[in-house]
């Protein structure tokens, strides 16, 4: 960890800025553009600050970064990227994701998935993920000279290895069932919040209807007027208040979102654990058939049915020299097969190895995040029931001089 980018460069998505222009169908969009401001951390005497690198990235070029680090690094939980439209909100705040408090949000997001990225111990040290951070001109075509995208996997091949897999490893299963449940139990925590937000809001804004009725009450009572006005005020600035502390409630939920796609960037290596799982039990099985097919071959004996072996019976059995050239035309095969099975077994091995070094590592920053998170969600609770203590507190003193 001493040696992550991190540690040697200061990272910051200063801001965001709505644009206009074309995109590669010629047609006129709106978007929004990000400055990554980038700074040397300078272990010289005090005082010295080297220079400020930015440029500009869009959206669609974080995914781009991301996807190619998931394509390169199959084995490693690749943070995720922020949302790219507002999910699980209280419906008093905009979904839009052009809205200047969402995209802010989005910018915060971005920076957190770029310290991410350049805190771990091997995305840190990625080519084109540095080049992502100081060189805006070329940087798209030197992802794509790289090829990821030729290495992705289909998700119909996907589909087929995890049903077709014949003997999963255990630890990666329960781990794909565990990052289901995570994600589920997040959606549940995120879907109540909202409504609590919901109502929280409503709370506060009656509070502003007691400010009005007391104001006007006010108006009409000669001794009680300075008490009720005092009292009307309190509610007043109470109702008020709403605003700033679901902005900060709102920073907490996108803590939780980023786990919520965490468990998307596990299942991501479960299934990568599956695709070379199958793909060496089709290399086993290719191979047994071949080693089959060259011992009834040798032996003159056909143990299963096959198309080639009525053919035989039919037209006649092959002359010694046309055995003798398949059955050295097939131990070609299972020596090269051979040598493929022991070369996907150490690749398995390495990826196990790897990917459950990494696991162990999100599951270790998970528990300490998450814990920082619902912490500090639970302190802002008890500071918004405190300030509510405090406003009613102060009203009935007003009350008591009346």
């Amino acid at each position: 960890m001493e040696d992550c980018l991190a540690k040697k460069m200061e990272i910051t998505v200063s801001e965001a800025e709505k644009r206009t222009g074309r995109n590669a169908m010629n047609i006129q969009e709106t978007y929004t553009a990000y400055l990554i401001e980038t700074r040397a951390v300078e272990s010289q005497s005090e005082g010295q600050c080297s220079p400020v690198d930015s440029l500009w990235r869009r959206y669609s070029e974080f995914e781009l970064l991301r996807n190619y680090l998931s394509v390169t690094y199959p084995h490693i939980v690749v943070p995720p990227l922020p949302e790219k439209r507002a999910d699980f909100v209280w419906h008093k705040l905009s979904a839009d994701n052009m809205d200047p408090d969402f995209v802010e949000r989005r910018r915060i997001g971005l920076e957190n998935f770029l310290l991410r990225v350049a805190s771990h111990p091997v995305l840190c040290q990625d080519k084109i993920f540095y080049a992502f951070l100081t060189q805006e001109g070329g940087w798209k075509e030197m992802v794509n000279e790289t090829g990821f995208q030729l290495k992705a996997d289909s998700r119909l091949k996907a589909l087929n290895a995890t049903f077709r897999v014949k003997n999963p490893d255990k630890r990666f299963t329960e781990l794909k069932h565990y990052s289901d449940e995570l994600q589920s139990v997040i959606s549940h925590l995120l879907r109540v919040r909202a409504r609590v937000a919901d109502r929280l809001y409503g709370v506060y804004k009656v509070h502003g209807n007691y400010g009005r009725v007391f104001s006007e009450w006010s108006a009409i009572e000669k001794e009680m007027g300075d008490g009720l006005q005092s009292a009307g005020h309190h509610m007043d600035v109470y109702a008020a208040s709403i605003d700033d502390i679901l902005e900060e409630e709102e920073h907490y939920a996108d803590q939780l979102k980023e786990y919520l796609f965490y468990a998307e960037a596990l299942r991501a290596v479960c299934r990568k654990h599956e695709l070379m799982q199958y793909d060496l039990e089709m290399a086993a099985q290719d191979l047994t058939s071949k080693k089959q097919q060259c011992e009834e071959l040798a032996t003159g004996t056909v143990r299963t049915f096959s198309l080639k072996g009525m053919t035989s019976k039919l037209f006649g059995q092959e002359t010694p020299e046309q055995r003798e050239a398949k059955i050295k035309v097939l131990e070609e095969q299972i020596q090269e097969g051979e040598e493929q099975l022991k070369s996907k077994n150490l690749e398995g091995r390495d990826f196990v190895k790897s990917a459950w070094a990494d696991i162990e590592r999100f599951k270790e920053q998970k528990n300490h995040d998450l814990k920082e998170a619902l912490i500090s969600y639970a302190v802002m609770q008890i500071s918004m029931c405190k300030k509510g203590i405090q406003v009613w507190t102060n009203a009935k003193e007003c009350f008591s001089k009346m």
